[in-house]
């Protein structure tokens, strides 16, 4: 799954610890979604998606 991650957390200024915080997930965990090795649950999605003010479809594409 693509995704906008981590050009979102640079648009905020946000580092991957600061953004795992925010969700209550790892810093491994923000890592491993940016690089496309894991996939978020939907409620971490939807998490995700409510940070940044967003639908989860303008964060996460299917391949």
């Amino acid at each position: 799954m693509k995704n906008r991650l981590k050009v979102l957390r640079a648009e905020c200024d946000l580092t991957q610890a600061d953004l795992a915080l925010a969700l209550d997930v790892s810093r491994q965990t923000i890592n491993a979604i940016e690089k496309g090795k894991y996939d978020p649950s939907l409620p971490l999605a939807f998490k995700v998606a409510r940070l940044f003010e967003l639908t989860i479809e303008d964060i996460f594409q299917e391949e």
